[in-house]
């Protein structure tokens, strides 16, 4: 019992300390793996430029941009350059290229990228602590992107790394690469030859971070490019006086409006990049809208360039798609499916549009008002404001799948007689019969019933009623009936269609229906309105000459 007792004593150290260090070791395999992970490592850190001089900071993504910003402002190149990493130029070259690259991304800075310093991490792990539904958060961070800026075709990523030398503490620095991108950007993005030629004091900074030549330059191209613009749509609108000027199968007016659009975009474009280069803040704005200018523009001739096309090939005129005859039916049908396939593709092109305006516009991720990772509350929002809009596109297109109304039919809808004009995007265009037209939102007029008088057959039977006494002679109304549809042409080969029915009596008398068959729509109300016409004026004949056709009841009796 004694030797078990000294044995347990023996090894109860050893098992505690087992203990302690397997308890252990999971987190420090994590914190060096985590230590591996939040920087670059590199033997040294610009031993070129020699030591970096203690009025620099460069422990936190912040502090190294100001400490940057700082240097810049004073034009020491030589210590700004300790806040780039140098490491892919030969230490014997850095001494003199690294105050070249320092005042290009200097110049990069003021002209092209603006500093979300909101952002921008204070703390050496750059450790986004703000939120918890980002992949990255809570994690250390050994790079950050500031901005994109485009070169050419592709966007150059602008970065700042975290970089741990083999002796030394980490720090911050604008990445390899961006340094590297450096003379290719100043030279896109440096100041122009007319720039040069300014005074020096216009080149000086006045406010909100631009200079004295942007704040007079700004107006004056804004009044350049609607000069430009209002010169070249005078000059097309010149070119119109050879052909209709509201014609809507005319070229030149489908593509005036696009083409004005695009040579002012261009226009604004070509200033702001050869002559004016302004500063990231007005370049924020006027680089996202001349991309939208574009695309607006070309997708804008596409949609009136195949307006045109249309129109040439097919009649969209209701007057004559509502005619009667063979092949009508038809034409009604093309025009009803192109129009829809009209509003298809502008929904496509819209669209392919926001598509690309969105892809073009990268600098928008960069302002921090990221169109993806709003995207979801911006959809909630915009479904919900276009959600009536949505349904009546949705409705205008069942419509012309299902072919229930086309261009140029008759309906009777909410009990007026109307011909359809137009089927657009959120609304039905109907010509009432007086010359009036009434607009229907879609979704309004497929959930209401509606007569469609051109649908399939084209012959109508039209009802005349006719409230008469219990003692009017039926069958002389009946022969006077069949008189006056003999001179109106009513086709004879429809004879069974006519009629004379009493459909109902009360106390004051009898409901007379006289059928009357129309072989054209268009002509039914007439038709129906002549007979009613001529049928009064045969029973009041009969009236006077026989016993009484109409009921006798005062007002008040019938009220």
């Amino acid at each position: 019992m004694i030797a078990m007792l000294q044995l347990v004593r023996t090894l109860l150290p050893a098992l505690c300390a087992l203990t302690v260090l397997l308890l252990q070791a999971p987190g420090a395999h994590a914190q060096e793996q985590s230590g591996l992970d939040s920087w670059y490592r590199v033997t040294e850190v610009n031993p070129g430029l020699g030591a970096p001089p203690g009025n620099i900071d460069r422990t936190t993504p912040r502090s190294s941009l100001e400490s940057f910003l700082f240097r810049a402002d004073a034009e020491e190149w030589g210590q700004a350059a300790h806040m780039l990493d140098l490491s892919a130029i030969p230490p014997d070259e850095q001494a003199k290229v690294g105050p070249e690259r320092a005042e290009q991304f200097a110049t990069l800075l003021d002209r092209r990228i603006i500093i979300d310093w909101y952002d921008l991490r204070d703390r050496p792990d750059a450790v986004d602590a703000r939120t918890t539904d980002a992949p990255m958060a809570g994690e250390p961070r050994r790079s950050l992107l500031l901005w994109y800026v485009k070169l050419g075709d592709r966007p150059v990523p602008i970065r700042i790394n975290r970089i741990k030398p083999a002796v030394g503490e980490p720090v911050w620095l604008v990445s390899r690469q961006t340094v590297m991108s450096l003379p290719a950007l100043a030279e896109a993005y440096g100041p122009t030859e007319f720039e040069l030629m300014l005074p020096e004091p216009l080149r000086q900074k006045a406010f909100w971070g631009l200079r004295w030549y942007e704040v007079g330059a700004f107006p004056l191209v804004v009044l350049i490019t609607t000069l430009v613009g209002f010169l070249f749509n005078k000059a097309m609108s010149k070119g119109l006086g050879r052909t209709h000027r509201d014609s809507p199968t005319s070229m030149l007016v489908a593509t005036r409006g696009p083409l004005t659009l695009a040579v002012v975009t261009l226009t604004m474009s070509v200033l702001t990049s050869k002559v004016f280069v302004f500063s990231g803040r007005i370049d924020t704005v006027l680089s996202p809208l001349i991309i939208l200018g574009f695309v607006v523009a070309t997708l804008w001739l596409i949609v009136n360039v195949a307006d045109v096309i249309l129109s040439r090939l097919v009649n969209f005129d209701d007057e004559e798609l509502a005619a009667m005859g063979d092949g009508m039916e038809q034409r009604r049908n093309v025009a009803t499916r192109i129009s829809a396939a009209r509003r298809a593709v502008i929904v496509i092109v819209v669209l392919v549009g926001a598509g690309i305006t969105i892809n073009e516009a990268s600098v928008m991720r960069s302002l921090g008002v990221s169109l993806l990772a709003g995207a979801g509350t911006a959809t909630i929002i915009l479904a919900y404001a276009g959600r009536n809009v949505l349904t009546n596109i949705m409705a205008s297109l069942q419509i012309a799948l299902n072919q229930s109304a086309r261009i140029g039919d008759k309906v009777i809808y909410q009990g007026r007689f109307c011909t359809v004009e137009r089927i657009h995007f959120t609304f039905v265009q109907l010509r009432v019969w007086t010359g009036s037209r009434l607009v229907v939102p879609v979704v309004d007029f497929v959930s209401e019933p509606f007569e469609n008088w051109t649908m399939k057959e084209h012959f109508l039977i039209e009802q005349v009623v006719l409230r008469l006494s219990h003692k009017a002679d039926i069958e002389a109304l009946r022969r006077k009936y069949e008189q006056i549809l003999d001179d109106m042409d009513v086709p004879e080969d429809r004879a069974e269609d006519r009629g004379v029915y009493v459909k109902g009596h009360d106390v004051f008398g009898q409901e007379v229906v006289f059928l009357v068959p129309t072989p054209d729509p268009n002509l039914a109300w007439t038709m129906a309105c002549e007979v009613r016409e001529a049928l009064l004026k045969e029973a009041r004949k009969l009236d006077d000459e026989a016993q009484a056709i109409f009921p006798e009841a005062t007002p008040a009796e019938a009220a």
